[in-house]
């Protein structure tokens, strides 16, 4: 019993690096307003479409993912070429005066021109962040630890996030919100500059016949050395199942809950906030359910969890409905870690920025796909739809797996 409550606690020791402290903490700020702003833009939704909400949350998301492929792969070269640290602190300001124009929009297009250019930001600053842990932490053995932690955070403040948003939101009014993460970015700048010296990645000469040529080579090498790596992949492939089922849940859920039920924001609120605690336990306990190298049977476990709680949410209360999210969170988190994870244990750290970046790209047309089949189902299948898109990630998930049984017979 002491030596699990070590491993959940085995994490925090990441925060005796000085350097990733305030990377973290820089990033736990910032992740606290993008809770408030995701809140907020459901509850926009809600007001422009009432229970047509899925249509422009579906659109918007789709929006948000198709910023991230085009530029997704192009950010994680960036990334490998350029300083991390300034490549984050220029992202953080344009995304703070992108975040600040939301509470003064007054059509349905402008929703999706800000979600849009936020998510240009959003697709530089992430691949720069994530490649920028294994870089402050160097060692292989601890930098699991940062990561396990960046997510775990990431997870919690996706439980908090939610239920303070609701509940502000019912107090100041949805549009209000947005300020508190236009703050939060100018805080997070700050201690990001506050990091000693710089993060550009010296390891490797850039060659003279840089540009255009050179930077297209290194977008399809990542690509092709992201799909070689076989934990890697099979992770990739996983993650399409989840985020089939994920997509249905940040889509569906708000018209659910505030149309089909006929609660207020705070009930959505706390229901997304179960989802949130879900993912959080699961951060903190990935490593002590699945120790392996490749994390199979974790991946597999979340993409059951996630899957089968959406194809159940129809049929549901609203009580039982929370223990669904929650389980939901718990699979969504089993699913996102290992690729991070697998990435930094298996490349060099002159490759990961790209890896990562085009890791990004890949994973986000995967939740393209889910949102418009997401925004489809709630459209045209009303209170079915969290069945349907249910079971096309189960059956997705037995495709997946089959290939993955084949590929284990071929090399034994």
């Amino acid at each position: 019993m002491k030596n699990k409550l070590q491993s959940l606690l085995t994490p925090f020791t990441s925060l005796k690096n000085r350097r990733f402290a305030n990377l973290y903490f820089a990033q736990t700020i910032s992740l606290l307003g993008d809770a408030f702003t995701w809140v907020g833009i459901a509850l926009l939704a809600f007001e422009f479409a009432g229970n047509q909400s899925a249509r422009i949350l579906a659109t918007a998301l789709t929006l948000r993912v198709t910023a991230f492929i085009l530029f997704g792969s192009f950010a994680g070269v960036v990334a490998d070429r350029f300083d991390r640290k300034k490549i984050m602190i220029l992202t953080h300001l344009s995304r703070m005066i992108v975040v600040g124009m939301f509470p003064f929009i007054n059509a349905e297009w402008q929703i999706y021109l800000l979600i849009f250019l936020l998510n240009i930001f959003n697709a530089f600053f992430i691949p720069a962040y994530k490649a920028a842990i294994p870089q402050l932490i160097r060692k292989k053995e601890e930098f699991a630890n940062a990561i396990v932690l960046s997510n775990a955070t990431w997870q919690l403040l996706g439980v908090l996030g939610p239920g303070l948003a609701g509940a502000m939101a019912v107090i100041l009014g949805a549009r209000q919100i947005f300020f508190f993460d236009a703050i939060s970015f100018i805080v997070a700048a700050i201690l990001i500059l506050l990091i000693p010296g710089s993060l550009l990645i010296r390891t490797q000469p850039i060659a003279k016949a840089s540009g255009l040529l050179s930077f297209t080579k290194d977008l399809f090498s990542a690509t092709k050395l992201l799909f070689h790596i076989h934990p890697v992949r099979f992770a990739l492939l996983i993650e399409l199942v989840t985020a089939i089922a994920g997509a249905h849940i940040l889509v569906n859920t708000i018209g659910h809950i505030k149309g089909f039920f006929q609660l207020t924001d705070l009930h959505y609120g706390w229901i997304m906030a179960a989802f949130g605690i879900g993912a959080t336990i699961a951060a903190f306990t990935i490593n002590v359910v699945d120790r392996s190298k490749n994390k199979t049977r974790v991946l597999i476990l979340g993409a059951v969890m996630i899957a089968g709680s959406v194809t159940l949410a129809s049929a549901v209360p609203y009580a039982v409905l929370i223990f669904l999210w929650m389980i939901a969170g718990l699979g969504q988190s089993y699913t996102d870690i290992p690729s991070q994870i697998l990435i930094a244990e298996n490349s060099e750290l002159s490759q990961q920025g790209r890896l990562y970046g085009a890791h990004f790209a890949w994973s986000h047309l995967w939740w393209a796909i889910g949102y418009i089949l997401a925004g489809f189902t709630g459209i045209n299948f009303g209170n079915n739809n969290f069945m349907i898109g249910g079971f096309i990630s189960l059956s997705l998930l037995f495709i997946v797996y089959l290939f993955e049984l084949r590929f284990q017979k071929n090399i034994s």
